[in-house]
């Protein structure tokens, strides 16, 4: 995606027209429309000022990636109730079909014995909550996944 359309789409997102942007920022519509279609591309300083104005980083702004900022959305957006309804297996179980068998091939009570040892051990030795705990021991499996040679 281009910086135009990175403009346009975190605009859009934001619920604002190039007349309000413009305002907002002290520019013209024109200005606005120009950046959106890549004619020309703002100063560093209006980058900045559109980035808070879209409430992003500088650098989310110049690599943004409207799938990425949706997913986002719609994870902060979600209430814990919402949360607890959805079956995350069966789910991604379509996308990863492995989810939805390895119950009949792997011993899980072994396994989670030993993931339960290091789930209470990070739970003593950092003070941290269960859910705290399993969300850490998850972010661990995912570095030691895309470190492997």
């Amino acid at each position: 995606m281009n910086l135009g359309q990175s403009l346009f789409t975190a605009r859009k997102n934001c619920g604002l027209t190039q007349e309000e942007t413009a305002a907002k920022l002290g520019v013209s519509r024109q200005t606005i429309s120009k950046w959106e279609t890549d004619e020309t591309l703002p100063d560093i300083r209006q980058a900045k000022s559109l980035a808070v104005l879209y409430h992003l980083s500088l650098d989310e702004l110049i690599d943004f990636d409207a799938d990425v900022t949706e997913i986002r959305q719609v994870i902060q957006n979600t209430s814990q109730e919402t949360q607890e309804k959805i079956d995350w297996t069966q789910l991604w179980g379509e996308k990863y079909p492995v989810l939805t068998t390895y119950q009949q091939q792997v011993d899980i009570p072994a396994y989670a014995a030993r993931l339960q040892e290091l789930l209470q051990d990070l739970e003593c030795a950092y003070g941290y909550s269960p859910m705290d705990a399993m969300l850490v021991l998850k972010d661990i499996l995912g570095h030691v996944w895309n470190n492997r040679s």
